[in-house]
């Protein structure tokens, strides 16, 4: 398990474990099925495990903890139905997030994306291409000023984000996903709300089906 940020206090709040443990799973470090063992991280810490209870539970809500009798808690897997679960709410979520964002979109926005693109372009990090991604969604959707579909959005792209980091790692499908967002990021920049949200569609339709077929085949 990685271990915490240096820090001169011996201490950590549930708030800050559970930030720390949800960036490890966010990012494949700590992978699917992985125990998590409340005294090695008490431990690791310097807390009781009360603050490591509390932040187990905290990712429990979130879909990224299991708890099994005998076992304790370990890092949630999820299966191919499950993935195509969460798609199919991301779709209805960020499509009304980016139907209302697009006429606020700035000159300062959409050069940022744009942005980020490129940086996606050269970016050779696996793991880095999550984070680049969801930068690129979150500032087409913040306009939207929706705080609260935001959160869940978030929590909904990392949680499957994690596998798509081991797919990503061994396909091709990042030059796909590009072109994509740029039809996308286009169709905003023209005000072209319906064409957006319909490219916006398609994208998560075909991540999903990439990613629900990935893990069917491991599952095989």
């Amino acid at each position: 398990m990685p271990s915490p940020p240096a820090s001169s206090e011996s201490h950590y709040s549930a708030d800050a474990i559970a930030a720390a443990l949800r960036s490890d799973i966010w990012h494949g470090r700590l992978r699917s099925g992985e125990p998590l063992r409340q005294d090695e991280i008490a431990s690791r810490y310097g807390v009781s495990k009360i603050p490591v209870r509390e932040a187990l539970y905290q990712l429990k809500a979130e879909g990224l903890v299991t708890f099994y009798p005998n076992r304790g808690a370990v890092v949630s897997e999820l299966s191919a139905a499950e993935v195509d679960e969460i798609y199919a709410m991301r779709a209805a979520l960020e499509t009304t997030a980016l139907q209302r964002a697009i006429p606020r979109l700035t000159i300062a926005d959409l050069r940022r994306a744009e942005e980020i693109l490129s940086t996606l372009d050269q970016e050779k990090n696996v793991a880095r291409w999550s984070e680049l991604n969801w930068e690129f969604h979150a500032v087409l959707y913040n306009p939207a000023n929706m705080p609260r579909l935001m959160e869940w959005v978030k929590t909904l792209h990392f949680n499957v984000s994690r596998y798509l980091i081991i797919y990503l790692a061994g396909m091709d499908y990042q030059h796909q996903s590009q072109s994509e967002h740029r039809q996308i990021l286009a169709a905003c920049r023209n005000g072209e709300i319906s064409l957006a949200v319909n490219l916006l569609q398609q994208h998560l339709q075909s991540a999903s089906k990439h990613l629900t077929t990935f893990l069917k085949e491991l599952a095989d």
